[in-house]
């Protein structure tokens, strides 16, 4: 072939260290706008954004010529300096494939995380994603 073809949907998730509430409400939203810079800067589309105070949901589209790592550690770590000091990202994350036919479904998902959270904790929601998708886990180290 004389081009690469390649379609890859990832909905990323992300806790703070410890899943402390480090994100202030009044910061969210400038949060979820740097995080979309640093995508368009890294040749990555950041579709949907959401979270609360301890976590973050990303559905990205990943380039062929980007790995996830390499996307991750760039959303991680430039958005833990742009927060500041006292901040920082838990180590580790989850990410999950999405076919193009679930992306309104998923992008939905994560923009209703404020509702999400009425009825459950980001623990128990993490957990569902990971089962949900067949993901293998320990109990006792899922979170660090």
């Amino acid at each position: 072939m004389a081009h690469t073809y390649a379609t890859n949907f990832i909905h990323c998730v992300f806790s703070t260290k410890d899943r402390r509430p480090l994100i202030p409400p009044s910061r969210i939203n400038e949060l979820h706008a740097y995080l979309g810079g640093i995508a368009r800067g890294e040749g990555l589309t950041l579709i949907a954004v959401g979270g609360t105070e301890n976590h973050l949901h990303l559905l990205i589209a990943l380039p062929a010529s980007r790995t996830l790592a390499q996307a991750v550690q760039k959303l991680k770590g430039n958005s833990s300096r742009w927060m500041g000091e006292g901040f920082c990202w838990q180590e580790g994350y989850g990410a999950f494939s999405v076919s193009p036919s679930q992306i309104p479904v998923v992008e939905r998902y994560i923009r209703n995380q404020e509702e999400h959270h009425r009825k459950r904790n980001f623990e128990q929601e993490f957990v569902t994603l990971l089962r949900n998708c067949g993901i293998q886990y320990d109990q006792n180290h899922v979170f660090g």
